[in-house]
């Protein structure tokens, strides 16, 4: 079998340059266009520096390093001489979003890789198609469906709480548990039971082929072979198409989570019921005439979209137990607001997402900035286009400039990590977990001098309402870049909000959080969407000790 994959290496190679020497000639007449950027210099002349993006885990951080070194708007060389505009501007970033689905449109291999994996719904789709599509699955994510739906994440995390309760029972010093796998079972029957109404039993022990499949995609070190096909797919996205061993995991991924939707639409539209889960509202929009009208492809392909949600809340409530494990005064804060807040009932979706809960708030919002669960997002301009900047640039050949120029056919990334954790934008501690910059003051605080106040003061990160005014320059869910912004902005934010707020109230309530070692390092491993993993695990673990709050 080598022999056969050594001769369709060089094969591909040969054929890639050939097909490389046409993409110059056609990218001269457009590189005059842009402006000219500095940047990190190449580390190969056939990959750029994706092959070495590709190889490190955290990839968010050394982005962060460059736009320390070359400012807020900088270049990436790329595969087989492509360039990649890295824009980190607040501004530049607005305008970019805003005009998203039309002027700037998914990668050609992200849009391989989408149609493949999930099917050509709303991720998928561009244009009129992609406003269509959002419109018809509105009234899925609104307040009032949420609303209904918060009972299902309370009962997810009062059935973790009951096995939980059972293991601890003769342990008054806790136990050491794998935290991240527990979120993931949260997660997942949840998504269950308000996606599709349907209990995948994650949380009771049953095997789910969605989860292993992602589990399999993130333990699974890629080939050399494999690797030069994914990176050469950046230029050339037939080659997605080749058999290698990565893509007969995203198959059976794909094949999975098609399965389950599959069934779970059969079964929902035989039973004529009034279905109030999304995939009940979903089957409305099947049925439904004029532009709210969506083929059975379509919906069938924002199931399997909603499968793999289960993905981002899992990260994101593993991120906080990490993040208050590490700070437990502030763990203990957020408990002492739940425990008087709660008064012994859990908390509705009305007093959760309002101003009842500020600290629970914050902590939340902390973690979404700290760690997105999607660190960057790319795209390809349509046509020639201007961004305008905040602040007044210096480009490579030493002008001073107020906007960027982009040509059509430039990718444009938005690395939403590093705006995340932007000094620039944040204030000096912006790499640092601080629940408090969320926290707004009264003016009965600002005349008693509260050190809080002080220490905002100090720190330049307040402004009216807690937060710099740099910020206000970001117009995404909070000034976040996490949910995305413009028409593509996270349709499934409310319903994210509101699991991982409920979820996290539960286990805060009940359960302390600590690392036995309190030094512990925490790393990235890479998969669909990177997981944080303790440092000397194997896989994607988070061991974490955790014992009853008397």
């Amino acid at each position: 079998m080598t022999p056969v994959i050594q001769i369709k290496t060089t094969d591909i190679i040969i054929f890639s340059v050939a097909l490389y020497i046409i993409r110059i000639l056609i990218r001269g007449r457009q590189k005059g266009y842009t402006t000219p950027l500095t940047g990190p210099p190449s580390k190969s002349l056939i990959f750029g520096l994706s092959r070495y993006l590709n190889s490190i885990d955290d990839p968010g951080k050394v982005m962060e390093d460059w736009a320390a070194e070359h400012g807020s708007v900088y270049k990436i060389p790329t595969v087989f001489g492509g360039t990649k505009v890295v824009i980190c501007d607040p501004r530049a970033i607005r305008d970019f979003y805003s005009k998203e689905t039309f002027t700037y449109v998914g990668t050609p291999l992200a849009k391989t890789f989408i149609a493949k994996v999930f099917g050509r719904g709303l991720l998928w789709a561009e244009g009129e198609s992609h406003k269509r599509q959002r419109k018809a699955l509105t009234p899925a994510f609104s307040n009032a469906a949420i609303r209904r739906l918060t009972s299902v994440f309370y009962d997810s995390s009062y059935k973790l709480k009951t096995h939980w309760d059972t293991e601890l029972l003769n342990h008054p010093k806790g136990l050491v548990m794998d935290v991240q796998n527990w979120m993931n079972h949260i997660s997942l029957d949840s998504i269950g039971i308000a996606g599709f109404s349907h209990d995948f039993g994650s949380l009771d022990g049953k095997s789910s082929a969605v989860v292993e499949a992602f589990e399999s995609l993130g333990s699974t070190k890629p080939s050399a072979f494999g690797t030069i096909i994914f990176l050469l797919s950046f230029v050339f996205p037939f080659l997605n198409n080749l058999p290698t061993k990565r893509q007969r995991m995203l198959m059976a991924l794909k094949k999975s989570m098609r399965d389950i939707a599959d069934v779970l639409l059969e079964r929902t539209r035989k039973s004529g019921a009034e279905d109030k889960s999304i995939i009940g509202l979903l089957i409305k929009a099947e049925s439904a005439n004029g532009e709210l009208h969506m083929t059975e492809e379509e919906v069938l392909a924002q199931n399997v979209l909603l499968l793999a949600g289960y993905e981002t809340t899992s990260i994101s409530l593993t991120w906080a137990l990490i993040e208050l494990a590490k700070q437990p005064e502030k763990q203990t804060r957020l408990r002492k607001e739940l425990l008087e807040g709660a008064g012994g009932t859990d908390p509705t979706w009305d007093r959760l997402m309002g101003p009842e809960f500020p600290y629970l708030d914050a902590v939340v919002h902390e973690i979404l900035r700290m760690h997105p669960p999607l660190s960057e997002t790319n795209r390809v301009a349509t046509e020639n286009d201007i961004l305008p900047l905040s602040v007044p640039f210096t480009t490579a050949d030493g002008k001073v400039v107020d906007s960027i120029a982009v040509a059509k056919g430039t990718t444009v990334a938005a690395p939403i990590r590093c705006v995340n954790r932007a000094e620039a934008v944040w204030g000096p501690r912006a790499k640092e977990f601080i629940p408090e910059r969320w926290l707004g003051f009264s003016e009965d605080e600002k005349e008693k001098g509260d050190v809080r106040v002080e220490w905002q003061a100090k720190e330049k990160i307040w402004g009216e309402d807690g937060i710099p005014p740099t910020v206000r320059e970001i117009q995404g869910h909070k000034h976040l870049l996490t949910f995305s912004d413009g028409p593509r902005t996270c349709l499934g934010k409310g319903f994210a909000l509101a699991e991982f707020k409920a979820a996290l109230s539960v286990l805060i309530r009940n359960y302390q959080f600590s690392f036995d070692d309190p030094d512990v390092k925490i790393g990235l491993q890479r998969a669909i969407l990177p997981r944080p993993k303790v440092e000397g695990c194997d896989g994607a673990k988070v061991p974490m000790r955790v014992r009853r709050v008397e």
